[in-house]
C-alpha cells in the first residue's frame, strides 16, 4: 500500500468517512422503506472509496462538485448527516427548506457546489469556477466528479476544453462504474480506457483503482497538486462498480447474473481498507470505536430530522430572486378573500389595483 504522506490518524479519518457514507445510505434506506423519504434515493454502495479518497486530497477553500454518488466527497468537505437526513425527508429547516431532495444543495464557504441534472453541463460550470481562481490569483483548486456516460455529452467536451486550453486549475474525476444508467460502457463510447481522453485535450491523465481509498486519494492528490502548480488541468480516471441501481427503485435487471454478487465479496472498498489497515497495526478496537461514534452520529442526527416540520407555503419565495416581505402577501390571508379585505395591502403600502386583469 502506498499513501506514505499519510498519518495513521489521516488514514482513520479515511476509514470513518467511508463508514459514515455508507452507514448514512443504510440509515436511508430504512426511512425510504417507511415512506419518510420523499422521492428516491441514491445509494453509493461500492463507490465510497473514489468520492471519500479523492475529496480528501482537496483543502479547505477548493470546491468541489459531486454527482449523486458522491455523498462521500461532500461529507469530507463539511456536510453534516443530518442535513443530508433532512433534504432527503424534504423537511422545512432542509438546506434547500423542502424544495430540492437527497443531495442537491451546495455551500461555497464549505467547498461545493450543488449539482444539475444534465451532469456533463457541471464542467464547464466547474471551468468557470476555477478560471475565476486562476484570474483572482487564488491559491485554490476545483474537482468535478462526472460518470463514464456524460463523457459523451458535447457539454463535457467543451468544459473540459476550454479548462486545458486556459490552463484552469481544475481536477476532472471520472468515476468508471460500468454503466451509464443501465448502458454499459462498451455501448456509449469506442475508447479502450476513459483516461486516453485526455490526450486529445492535450493534459495529463492517470487511471486508478477506486475502491482502493489510498490509490484514489494519492491519484487524485497528484492531480490537484499540478493544478495548484499552476499546470492546469487533469483527468482522473477512477475505476468502480456501483452495486445498487440508478436508484433504489431500479432492480438491476440489465446487470449479467453474479457480477454484483463477486463485486462485493472480492472488491468491497470498506472491507479492502480494513485488510490494510490491520497490516499497519490498526486494532480491531479502534475499528470498532469509529463504527461505534458513526452509529451514535446517525442516530442522533435521525432523532434530529424526524422532529423538523415540513415547509412552510412562503419558504418557496426565499432565497429565489429576493426575500420576500415579512407580512403575509394579500392571497395568502387565510379566511379571507381580496373582495373581503378590498384591495387593502398587507404590508402597508397602500392598495393593489384589483380592477383589472393580474
Amino acid at each position: 500500500m502506498q499513501g506514505v504522506s499519510l498519518t495513521p490518524a489521516q488514514r482513520l479519518d479515511l476509514y470513518y468517512w467511508m463508514r459514515l457514507t455508507r452507514s448514512l445510505e443504510e440509515r436511508l434506506v430504512n426511512l425510504y422503506r417507511q415512506t419518510k423519504v420523499v422521492g428516491g434515493l441514491f445509494r453509493s454502495l461500492g463507490q465510497e472509496a473514489d468520492a471519500v479518497g479523492s475529496a480528501y486530497a482537496l483543502r479547505q477553500g477548493d470546491i468541489l462538485s459531486p454527482l449523486i454518488r458522491n455523498l462521500g466527497s461532500m461529507l469530507v468537505k463539511g456536510a453534516t448527516p443530518v442535513e443530508i437526513l433532512k433534504q432527503y425527508m424534504a423537511r422545512g429547516d432542509s438546506p434547500t427548506r423542502g424544495r430540492e431532495l437527497n443531495i442537491h444543495f451546495g455551500d461555497t464557504q464549505r467547498g461545493f457546489i450543488g449539482q444539475i441534472s444534465p451532469l456533463g453541463d457541471m464542467v464547464p460550470v466547474m471551468a468557470g469556477v476555477t478560471l475565476s481562481f486562476k484570474m483572482r490569483r487564488e491559491d485554490r483548486v476545483g474537482l468535478i466528479y462526472i460518470g463514464d456516460g456524460a463523457t459523451s455529452t458535447g457539454a463535457f467536451h467543451e468544459g473540459i476544453n476550454f479548462a486545458a486550453v486556459q490552463r484552469c486549475p481544475l481536477v476532472v474525476v471520472i468515476e468508471n462504474n460500468g454503466y451509464a444508467y443501465s448502458t454499459p460502457t462498451s455501448k456509449q463510447t469506442a475508447a479502450a480506457q476513459l483516461v486516453d481522453k485526455a490526450i486529445g485535450y492535450g493534459i495529463p491523465g492517470e487511471r486508478a483503482d477506486g475502491n482502493d481509498v489510498i490509490a484514489a486519494y494519492e491519484a487524485t492528490k497528484r492531480a490537484v497538486d499540478r493544478a495548484r502548480n499552476g499546470e492546469g488541468t487533469s483527468i482522473v480516471e477512477l475505476m468502480t462498480y456501483r452495486r445498487k441501481g440508478h436508484a433504489e427503485h431500479d432492480n438491476q435487471s440489465y446487470v449479467p447474473d453474479g457480477e454484483i454478487d463477486r463485486w462485493a465479496k472480492e472488491n468491497d472498498p470498506i472491507d479492502r481498507y480494513l485488510v490494510q489497515l490491520k497490516e499497519r497495526g490498526v486494532t480491531a478496537a479502534a475499528i470498532a470505536d469509529i463504527d461505534a461514534r458513526v452509529q451514535r452520529e446517525i442516530d442522533e442526527a435521525t432523532d434530529i430530522a424526524e422532529l423538523s416540520g415540513v415547509p412552510e407555503p412562503l419558504d418557496a419565495l426565499t432565497g429565489v430572486y429576493a426575500d420576500p416581505p415579512s407580512a403575509r402577501p394579500l392571497w395568502f390571508r387565510e379566511g379571507k378573500s381580496a373582495a373581503v379585505e378590498e384591495n387593502e395591502r398587507p404590508d402597508g403600502w397602500g392598495t393593489y389595483d384589483i380592477s383589472g386583469d393580474v
